[in-house]
């Protein structure tokens, strides 16, 4: 897909598992099971899905994935799959290796979008998967991670961010504003504080990213909120003020957990904005 000067690709890094329950909230089994069935630990499948961002001089990669770092436990836990899908594999088929990214947006630091920020490399050292790019992140939500509360604690591991400190290749950006031509961030406080959502517009199609603000097209009802946020509340306004937007300017959501599918557009139903379509971002290339 291009919008302005930029190709957007969608990046496949792998899957994992979390509670269904933890997932859609106070939303009864009976409902969220029927759109995402689960196995019989309860748990329903979700992508570790990442966005590239290409032009000339620069390649951006939106979120990393889950990464590798994983003592069996908790792949056993968390139903971490490489399999079918790796960022290392993804990227190759556009011709690309981790050291061609220039800059990594971490839309926050919990363990699934910030995992693959950094890897063990043959002597043991935990250092910056991309040795070239400088990567961006939310100055509240990294004062979050360095001191996180019982509910994020185990969200927060310093061996997907410490490192990138260590290798001085951490840049700490504060609020919203265009972070390049044409890409703008998006501050959500709801799921935890100081995510950073990343919209990319030419004034004519725009696409943002949701991360956990949005995680699945299932989640574009308002109330369907996950356990793990912080203030659902705030999360439930800030959903209503997006979906609004998505619909005024005819955006595209970008999903970063949707086991089914990278994007969908919403409408306008009745009483609240609802999925109109649901699709591949590959279908419009």
């Amino acid at each position: 897909m291009k919008i302005g000067k930029y190709e957007i690709h969608s990046i496949e890094t792998g899957r994992f598992k979390l509670d269904g329950g933890a997932m859609f909230g106070i939303v009864p089994k009976t409902i969220w099971d029927k759109l995402n069935p689960s196995d019989d630990r309860n748990r329903i499948e979700l992508a570790l899905r990442t966005l590239l961002i290409i032009t000339n001089n620069r390649k951006i990669l939106v979120d990393t994935g889950i990464g590798k770092k994983w003592e069996e436990k908790y792949i056993d836990i968390y139903g971490i799959d490489h399999t079918k899908y790796t960022l290392e594999d993804s990227l190759a088929k556009l011709g690309l290796k981790t050291d061609d990214i220039t800059d990594v947006i971490l839309t926050h630091l919990h363990f699934d979008h910030a995992g693959g920020a950094t890897m063990i490399d043959t002597d043991g050292i935990i250092k910056p998967t991309f040795k070239n790019a400088t990567y961006y992140v939310q100055k509240r939500n990294l004062e979050l991670a360095m001191n996180p509360n019982e509910k994020d604690r185990a969200s927060y591991l310093a061996e997907n961010f410490i490192p990138l400190i260590e290798f001085n290749q951490l840049e700490i950006v504060d609020g919203e504003f265009e972070i390049f031509d044409g890409i703008e961030l998006i501050v959500s406080d709801g799921h935890t504080i100081g995510q950073q959502l990343v919209k990319v517009s030419d004034g004519e199609k725009t696409i943002v990213y949701c991360g956990d603000l949005i995680p699945t097209s299932s989640h574009i009802p308002i109330p369907y909120v996950m356990a793990y946020d912080l203030q659902p509340l705030i999360t439930m306004e800030e959903k209503k003020k997006l979906l609004k937007k998505a619909v005024d300017e005819n955006w595209i959501l970008f999903f970063e957990h949707d086991p089914y599918a990278d994007c969908a557009t919403v409408k306008q139903g009745k009483k609240y904005v609802e999925l109109d379509k649901r699709f591949n971002l590959s279908e419009l290339s």
